[in-house]
């Protein structure tokens, strides 16, 4: 098959750049071919509130120059208008619910705007998925017919790299920006005991307050945007993961840190509750609630055959989401429409 990817962005170690990469990479190794429009090659404002607007206008034009695919897929709403303007059967893959992203980025006024046009985004595609339950329940409630392609990642692909810094050592890994829950993050930073050090990863428009929260406490250490070997060695690393999401799909970074055997502190939201059985494989924890994130990390310092089991039945879990068998659902989607009737 001939098939065009169409993405905001394909780099980095957000969870949608790293779906896009290996998606690209499986549908590679099982002899098709792929191209990709992202923000990395086409033209974005890199502005808060304009990037995602303006790869909608500079992929759409984009699309005028690709012709002749089997299957064009598109990732998240804003690259709906572009997967309408090519040629192929169309598929829309949701990462998250996008009215409720929007509406906690931008606000009720903007939220009310971006509904109509996902409305128009879901009717222009032949088939559209979601990468968690929740997502699932939500569209299939407004009456469309919806699959679910979890996340995945490629175990094997993983760094068996570790890089410890510290003898307590914790991590958050992703976009700073307030869906991930950068203020709890912080409050979580404040009250840690001095010995417990944390390492924060990546980049967004939040970054400026965590800087701001490293100068005040010696033992919050931000290191910004590392690559993907980089940020795996730091996960395999560190004894936990947090992250305080207000918002989530089917997290790769979880994943990630169950490939890892790095323990989870997670947010109940989303995607989370989907991957984590509370006290199971990981620990789920009230997106805002500073104080119980705060004691399941001491917890886990005090008891360490309580540790051991939860790594190993998060690598049990893990192993449902590698990219042989999610890629493959894939592939059967895209042979389902197009063995659709005109």
């Amino acid at each position: 098959m001939k098939i065009l990817l169409i993405s905001p962005t394909q780099s980095g170690i957000g969870g949608i750049a790293q779906h896009v990469k290996n998606l690209e990479n499986f549908l590679e190794k099982n002899d098709n071919t792929v191209e990709i429009i992202s923000s990395e090659n086409t033209f974005t404002i890199p502005i808060k509130g304009l990037k995602n607007p303006s790869f909608m206008i500079s992929s759409f034009l984009k699309t005028r120059f690709k012709k002749n695919f089997d299957i064009v897929h598109a990732h998240n709403i804003p690259s709906a208008l572009a997967m309408k303007n090519s040629s192929g059967k169309k598929i829309l893959t949701i990462h998250g619910i996008f009215s409720e992203q929007i509406d906690m980025l931008h606000g009720k006024t903007i939220g009310k705007i971006s509904r109509k046009y996902e409305k128009d985004a879901l009717s222009w595609a032949d088939a559209i998925t979601v990468v968690s339950k929740d997502a699932l329940n939500h569209y299939t409630s407004l009456g469309y017919k919806v699959f679910q392609v979890p996340n995945a990642i490629n175990i094997s692909s993983l760094t068996t790299d570790e890089d410890r810094r510290y003898q307590k050592q914790i991590i958050f890994a992703g976009r700073l920006s307030k869906e991930k829950g950068i203020d709890s993050l912080i409050e979580i930073a404040k009250n840690l005991p001095a010995e417990i050090h944390l390492i924060i990863l990546g980049s967004g428009p939040e970054e400026k307050k965590i800087k701001d929260l490293v100068a005040m406490k010696k033992n919050i250490h931000f290191f910004g945007y590392k690559s993907k070997d980089q940020t795996i060695s730091l996960i395999r690393g560190s004894d936990i993961l947090i992250q305080p999401s207000l918002n989530e799909g089917i997290s790769s970074t979880i994943l990630e840190a169950m490939a890892c055997k790095t323990i989870i502190i997670a947010s109940n939201v989303g995607g989370n509750n989907e991957l984590i059985e509370n006290n199971i494989n990981g620990f789920l924890v009230e997106s805002k609630n500073i104080e119980s994130f705060v004691n399941k990390i001491k917890k886990v310092f005090e008891n360490t055959e309580l540790k051991q089991f939860l790594v190993d039945q998060a690598f049990k879990t893990v192993k449902e989401y590698d990219w042989n068998q999610v890629g493959n659902i894939y592939l059967k989607i895209y042979e389902s429409i197009l063995n659709k009737p005109k």
